[in-house]
């Protein structure tokens, strides 16, 4: 496999702060590959050292081979970035803010027309062309921001939470997207909270937490690896967790207490579900085991962990 980006020792600080801490990973060409952790973890940081926004304080990090330094264009030329915040010019309709971004890229204005043509298609915003900006509902900016990421043919594109805040129609819509541009042969990177979109999208990924990787693999082994098959919830007082402990420890293959309730996983909830209807606990759940729970696991079930 060719690699897309090696990252050695990569670092990032402001002043005092530390936001990123010397991490290292590999990403391969055509693979989504994606960041997970809670705010602040250094997600954002790291892509944005990636594609040559953000000066690095140490380390390195490559693209394609290319060193990423603040000023090398020829990474910027070949990486498309959907960016988190609405960065659309409001003054300009759909199609003007497309036409203008491409000059950017000193694409030829007959190209450049033909590519808006097909880009408004992908993104199924074709009769929204001549809309100004004010007149799109968030979703629709989200996808005029994959289609302006895209005007350049890029091998690599960055997708820095592309579905924050969307309802679930679009998300799945972008989802899709995304998917498609991988199936093409574009490398992708991904940083989001949302668990679901890091299992339906990305092939790894990395769960970062306070400018560190936790834990890096595909999402799917890293449930099996951390959690198991199946997580069982029971809601007990705290006073009655030794004794509860005591009687399925043995069963289970890991557990924990977050707020009102104890985190049972196992590789098979079967014999855990028989002991605890023997125990006639109340307030119980069983259900599959998630990267969500990998993710809490990790990084915290409380907001002061």
């Amino acid at each position: 496999m060719t690699v897309a980006i090696n990252a050695e020792k990569l670092t990032k600080k402001y002043g005092d702060m530390t936001a990123v801490d010397g991490i290292s990973f590999r990403i391969d060409e055509g693979e989504c590959f994606g960041f997970l952790g809670p705010n602040g973890a250094g997600k954002t940081t790291t892509v944005k050292m990636i594609h040559c926004f953000s000066p690095i304080t140490s380390g390195s990090v490559t693209v394609f081979g290319k060193s990423s330094t603040i000023d090398n264009r020829e990474i910027k030329k070949m990486t498309g970035v959907i960016p988190q915040e609405i960065t659309l010019d409001v003054d300009l309709t759909v199609y003007e803010n497309l036409m203008v971004f491409s000059r950017f890229f000193d694409i030829p204005h007959h190209e450049a027309r033909v590519r808006i043509a097909e880009l408004l298609e992908f993104v199924e915003l074709q009769a929204k062309a001549k809309s100004r900006i004010h007149a799109l509902s968030t979703g629709m900016k989200r996808r005029l921001l994959i289609a302006r990421a895209l005007l350049n043919r890029p091998r690599l594109i960055i997708a820095d939470e592309p579905t924050t805040g969307l309802d679930p129609q679009v998300r799945h819509l972008i989802w899709q997207r995304l998917r498609l541009l991988k199936n093409r042969g574009a490398t992708l990177i991904l940083t989001t909270q949302y668990m679901d979109e890091a299992a339906q999208l990305c092939d790894r990924i990395v769960i970062m937490h306070q400018g560190k990787i936790l834990k890096e693999g595909p999402p799917a082994q890293l449930v099996a690896d951390e959690i198991g098959r199946e997580v069982v919830e029971i809601r007990v007082a705290r006073e009655e967790d030794a004794g509860l402990i005591a009687k399925l420890t043995d069963i289970a293959c890991g557990h924990e207490r977050a707020g009102d309730t104890l985190f049972f996983y196992c590789r098979d909830g079967r014999d855990l579900m028989k002991k605890v209807v023997e125990l006639n606990l109340p307030n119980v759940l069983n259900r599959p085991a998630t990267l969500e729970d990998v993710f809490l696991k990790l990084t915290g079930r409380s907001l002061a962990e």
